[in-house]
């Protein structure tokens, strides 16, 4: 059982948790940064519990762009980054994108802009 005032991960690069003091409180997801991005953006969401995560990010007419995370992952503060590439890894067109998070019953989307 993790105390609260201790770290809960270790910080890593890519999709891998960050220093965490604490358990989150709620989940949630912030907005991706920077924004607009080229090369690539860090979107950072946070998990209260345990809990199976769909982070997937859309084009403007809600196709499925790349899914980048569709895991169960622990309590905590996770970051992930899109390198602006799809499923089979191309590269997709500058414009207006979307990420959005499923967790248990939250759900929440944000507004990325890709600039090429």
């Amino acid at each position: 059982m993790v105390k609260l005032g201790e770290p809960t991960f270790i910080d890593v690069p890519g999709d891998q948790p960050t220093i965490n003091d604490v358990i989150p409180r709620s989940y949630s997801l912030a907005q991706n940064s920077p924004n607009p991005f080229n090369p690539s953006t860090t979107i950072v969401y946070d998990l209260s519990k345990a809990v199976h995560v769909h982070l997937v990010i859309y084009d403007l007419l809600g196709r499925h762009i790349k899914a980048l995370v569709d895991e169960h992952k622990p309590a905590g503060r996770f970051r992930a980054t899109w390198n602006g590439r799809d499923e089979r890894g191309l590269s997709v067109a500058g414009g207006l994108y979307f990420c959005r998070m499923q967790a248990r019953e939250y759900e929440k989307v944000v507004k990325m802009v890709l600039v090429r």
